[in-house]
């Protein structure tokens, strides 16, 4: 390899493509559907935590995010930022996203498939508000780990050309 030849395009992270995630939301749906199908009847009631700690989650991201970018901004009051910290957490708000899409999927597809069965079962019914919350928990996790990437971005820099005014001139 000679001095110059490129060695390739360097490795970078890209954003959070949202036809990966409406992908996965759709695989876990078809998953969704099918198990609640066989199982729903085996299961006492559905559990009210997931709903909270993705609720919780989504908070948590969203509080992150409007200090993150305040700190990036270097807004008056605010300390820098570490760039190791902003990786970890653009790692949180990418795998956050994902597992909210995928949440979101099967709760969504739960949704549908109890709306459809409560018309003739009291105990669909009951679950619909916990199946509900947990659509709506899901949308706000996705949501704010979507914020919370683009809150880590770097803003762009200005031109450095006018700035540059001690080079030599012949």
């Amino acid at each position: 390899m000679s001095i110059g030849e490129n060695k390739g395009p360097e490795p970078r992270l890209r954003p959070t493509s949202a036809a990966t995630l409406f992908v996965a939301g759709l695989a876990a749906a078809a998953v969704a559907w099918l198990s609640i199908s066989f199982w729903y009847w085996d299961i006492l009631q559905l559990p009210w935590l997931p709903a909270v700690t993705m609720l919780a989650l989504a908070v948590f991201e969203f509080v992150l995010a409007v200090q993150t970018k305040a700190r990036i901004e270097r807004k008056p009051g605010r300390p820098p930022v570490e760039p190791l910290a902003v990786a970890r957490y653009v790692v949180l708000a990418k795998a956050s996203s994902l597992a909210g899409a995928i949440f979101l999927g099967f709760t969504a597809a739960v949704t549908v498939w109890l709306v459809v069965k409560a018309q003739r079962n009291d105990a669909a019914g009951a679950d619909l508000p916990t199946a509900i919350l947990s659509v709506i928990a899901s949308l706000a996790l996705v949501g704010a780990a979507l914020w919370l990437e683009r809150a880590c971005r770097v803003p762009e820099q200005p031109d450095s050309k006018d700035t540059d005014q001690t080079q030599l001139r012949p």
